[in-house]
């Protein structure tokens, strides 16, 4: 799976909260997306444990291009 999952809404304090895999034209709230990475669905990314909210992070490379956002 590649680094091409989009954010498609965010909240007032920037968190993003809902995402879309175009690839399986699948839309994700940001449970059902950490679900997935753990899975194993999404090898391209990780799960973070900040402050009891677990997010979705694409793994470290050298592209700003394929950042979620």
């Amino acid at each position: 799976m590649s680094k091409n999952i989009k954010v498609t809404k965010e909240s007032n304090t920037g968190l993003n909260k809902e995402f879309y895999d175009p690839s399986r034209g699948k839309s994700m709230t940001r449970g059902e997306f950490v679900e997935e990475i753990k899975n194993g669905k999404y090898p391209d990314y990780h799960v973070l444990d900040l402050e009891g909210k677990k997010i979705p992070r694409s793994n470290p490379d050298n592209s700003k291009r394929n950042n979620l956002g």
